[in-house]
C-alpha cells in the first residue's frame, strides 16, 4: 500500500439538504409517493420549497455524508464535488469543512439555471423521508475538476452511485478511478438509491464485473434489483463472486459483509424513536469504512456502521449530533 495523506476521499452529490415535516395529506396534493425519490428542475424546486413549513437546512449529498461521519470518527477524508458560487454553496462549503472534511473544489460562477443542488426532504410522522433532488451545478463535475494528487493521497476512493448517471460527473468518477487504481488504492462503490438502478442497471453491472469495485455498499432491495435475483442471500452472493468485499444493509434486520467467501452479519442497534431515516445508509458507510481503514475484523466494521446508522436516524439530518468516538469506542 502506497503512503497515504487521507484514509478516504469520497466523489458525490454536492448538495443542501433542506428537511421539514409533512402529512401524507401535503404528499398526496403534490403527488409524491411517499418514501420515493423524484428529480426536479430549479424552478419545480422553487415552487414545492415555497410551499413547505418550516424546514432545517443542512449540507448533505450521501457521499458527503459519509465523508462527515468518517470525519466524526477521527478519520481524515476529502471530497470531491461541484457547488455554485450561491449562498447555498458557501452553507455547503462551511458546513463540510467544519466538521473536518478537505474539500477545495473550486464554485461555479453563480447561475440561475444552475444554482447549489438542493434536495427537499419530507418527513412523515412515521419517519419516512420523501426526497426531492434538484442536482443543480452538482451535475457539473467534470474531469478537470479531479485533483490526480489527491486521489492517489488516499487509501479509498469511494464513489457515489447518485452522481453515475450524468455524462460529466460519470466521466469525472471514471477517470478517477483509474487515478486510484494506477497507484495501488482501493475503490468503493455505493449504490445509493434503488429508484435509480433500473436506469442505471446495465452500468453498475458493467462497472462491477470489470473489476473496477473493491467495495461495494447497498442495501437488500438494491441487491435483489442489481442482480434479478429474487432471494435475498441469492444477490448478496452473486455481488460477492464481482467485488472483494461486498457489504449490505437489511434494515431492522441489520448488516451483513462477505469477503473471501466468509459471512458475516451484525444485528441492528435499536432506537427508541426513528425521527427520521435520511441518512441511514450514508452514516452506516461511514461506521464500516472508518473501522475498515483501521483495519478492524468484519464484525467490529459492521458493528460500527450500525451504531452511526443508528445515531443518525434518532434525530433531524443526515449529520451526526452525538460523538461517534464515544458511541463505538473506535
Amino acid at each position: 500500500m502506497p503512503e497515504t495523506r487521507f484514509d478516504i476521499v469520497a466523489m458525490g452529490d454536492a448538495i443542501v439538504d433542506v428537511i421539514a415535516p409533512a402529512t401524507p395529506e401535503f404528499l398526496q396534493q403534490h403527488c409524491l409517493p411517499v418514501g420515493s425519490m423524484q428529480l426536479l428542475t430549479p424552478l419545480k424546486a422553487d415552487h414545492l420549497y415555497a410551499s413547505m413549513g418550516v424546514a432545517e437546512e443542512h449540507s448533505g449529498g450521501s457521499a458527503a455524508n459519509s465523508m462527515a461521519g468518517v470525519a466524526g470518527l477521527g478519520g481524515k477524508v476529502a471530497f470531491i464535488g461541484q457547488v455554485a458560487d450561491d449562498q447555498f454553496g458557501k452553507v455547503f462549503r462551511h458546513d463540510l469543512t467544519a466538521m473536518g472534511v478537505h474539500f477545495d473544489t473550486p464554485a461555479l460562477e453563480a447561475n440561475a439555471d444552475c444554482p447549489t443542488g438542493r434536495c427537499l426532504i419530507l418527513v412523515t410522522p412515521d419517519g419516512q423521508r420523501t426526497m426531492n433532488t434538484a442536482p443543480g451545478a452538482s451535475h457539473e463535475l467534470v474531469a478537470s475538476a479531479v485533483s490526480e494528487e489527491l486521489v492517489k493521497a488516499s487509501r479509498i476512493l469511494y464513489l457515489e452511485g447518485y452522481l453515475f448517471g450524468p455524462d460529466k460527473p460519470r466521466a469525472a468518477m471514471m477517470e478517477a478511478r483509474k487515478m486510484a487504481h494506477g497507484a495501488g488504492n482501493e475503490t468503493a462503490f455505493t449504490l445509493s438509491e434503488s429508484v435509480i438502478i433500473s436506469e442505471r442497471r446495465d452500468r453498475f453491472t458493467r462497472l462491477i464485473e470489470e473489476g473496477g469495485i473493491d467495495l461495494l455498499f447497498c442495501n437488500d432491495h438494491e441487491a435483489r434489483l442489481l442482480t434479478g435475483h429474487d432471494d435475498v442471500l441469492a444477490a448478496e452472493m452473486a455481488l460477492a463472486t464481482k467485488v472483494k468485499t461486498a457489504v449490505v444493509t437489511h434494515g431492522a434486520a441489520g448488516a451483513s459483509a462477505n469477503h473471501d467467501g466468509k459471512r458475516v452479519i451484525v444485528p441492528a442497534v435499536p432506537v427508541a424513536e426513528v425521527v427520521d431515516t435520511t441518512g441511514a445508509g450514508d452514516l452506516f458507510a461511514a461506521g464500516f469504512l472508518a473501522a475498515y481503514t483501521k483495519d478492524k475484523p468484519l464484525e467490529k466494521c459492521l458493528e460500527t456502521g450500525a451504531i452511526c446508522a443508528a445515531e443518525v436516524i434518532s434525530h433531524y439530518g443526515a449529520r451526526p449530533e452525538a460523538d461517534l468516538k464515544e458511541l463505538t469506542s473506535l
